[in-house]
């Protein structure tokens, strides 16, 4: 049968709509990152995972990335660390301090469309980081720093990391159990939060840029995103005379119950945030009296008459296993295992959303890397290993600064790049 005209063109349509879709987002679009460690790695590892070229400045004489020899390391420039952050990048060794390395610098911004740093606040205008010192070179580039403190105010000249963050947002002071000492979540938050914070300041950003043709600065800071993200517990301190306390068993400041609960082999973990969560749980455990109690009866009374009601909900369910109750409570009450990194990572719903893939490694063969939590055509597709210090720079400033062989180990000669 012949199709009309009107239908084959919807077809091709649809065929180039799906062969667009298979694109990962950011492809096309070179950042150029001077950072290190954690958090600013973070940000460009999923800018990778979208898509994103990205090119490791690195400084051959001190070595790079500091990252490359945190324990446990492989061998003397590389660790399991870095290769943690660093998946789906190119490495470019340039010495930022050497005349002739700022001008392949320069050379590079041209040719970019965003330069990313992790530097303390105050050096990228040092540096000659900013918009303002490139936009020369380059109107469309989109400059971003990820600092501890960020780039203005009394502490911009300061070094910062995750834990000073939890300390001075207040996480460490309601963290841990009451009567404790103050605790810090065992996972960098701060610098994850923050990293994604600088990665969406640095594409919406480049989304002005493509339509406009002109870059802009991004600043983001650890604190400022540590404190944003207080969120309802600022709105309550700046607004109320509630003031937060630490609760046992890692529970809700008001919502009840909200918390970990023992059970008889190890932990379980419930979140009643609804009403008809609340009704499930009590069906569910075989106690429904306690829906029409008058001490349990709302989101309020619950908050109020909390000891009473967690005492009974804590009897009850140390009785069963953890698996037990999970097998009751799915889909009818929000609940999960308080589990181990290594149980986590087993879990059925995280290797079926394909968080863990398989890297092959020159030196350890395939290890196994979780992968960005965006979920799209064309994403989570850059599975090469974290590069060597400066094993992309020969192609690099031969593919797009036109060097030839000669002009390259010159550079390297003057110390200029490595």
């Amino acid at each position: 049968m012949q199709l009309s005209a009107t239908v084959e063109n919807k077809i091709q349509v649809s065929e180039m709509i799906d062969a667009k879709r298979k694109k990962a987002p950011l492809e096309g679009i070179r950042v150029l990152a001077i950072s290190q460690f954690g958090a600013g790695p973070f940000a460009t590892l999923n800018l990778a995972d979208l898509g994103a070229e990205v090119i490791k400045i690195e400084d051959p004489v001190s070595g790079g990335d500091v990252a490359r020899y945190v324990p446990p390391v492989i061998d003397e420039a590389d660790s399991l660390y870095f290769q943690a952050f660093n998946r789906g990048k190119k490495s470019i060794g340039i010495n930022l301090r050497d005349p002739d390395g700022v001008s392949v610098f320069h050379e590079l911004v041209k040719v970019s469309d965003a330069v990313f740093n992790n530097l303390r606040g105050d050096l990228p205008a040092k540096l000659g980081l900013t918009y303002d010192h490139l936009k020369h070179l380059n109107q469309a580039v989109v400059t971003c720093s990820l600092s501890g403190f960020g780039r203005t105010g009394p502490r911009a000249a300061e070094p910062g990391y995750d834990p000073i963050m939890q300390a001075m947002a207040g996480y460490m002071s309601i963290t841990g159990e009451p009567g404790g000492p103050p605790g810090k979540a065992g996972v960098s938050i701060i610098d994850f939060a923050g990293g994604y914070a600088a990665a969406l300041g640095l594409v919406s950003a480049l989304l002005e840029a493509k339509s406009t043709g002109v870059g802009r600065d991004v600043d983001v800071s650890l604190l400022d995103t540590a404190i944003s993200m207080l969120t309802y517990f600022s709105s309550w301190q700046l607004n109320s005379n509630w003031e937060p306390t630490r609760e046992p068993n890692s529970s809700h400041q008001t919502l009840v119950p909200a918390q970990n609960f023992q059970t008889s082999d190890g932990w379980i973990a419930i979140f009643c945030a609804k009403e008809h969560f609340w009704r499930n749980l009590a069906e569910l455990i075989g106690m429904p009296d306690l829906i029409e109690d008058e001490r349990f009866i709302s989101f309020e009374s619950r908050y109020e008459n909390r000891k009473e009601l967690v005492e009974i909900l804590s009897k009850r369910l140390a009785q069963k296993s953890t698996e037990e109750w999970l097998r009751q409570f799915q889909g009818k009450v929000p609940s999960g295992p308080v589990n181990t990194i290594e149980q986590a990572l087993s879990e059925k719903q995280v290797h079926a959303r394909g968080l863990v893939a398989n890297v092959k490694h020159p030196s350890l063969g395939i290890t196994r890397q979780v992968v960005s939590s965006i979920a799209t055509d064309g994403s989570n597709e850059a599975l090469t290993p974290g590069p060597a210090l400066g094993e992309n720079t020969d192609d690099l400033l031969s593919d797009l600064l036109s060097l030839n062989p000669n002009q390259i180990k010159k550079l390297r000669d003057q110390g200029a790049v490595g």
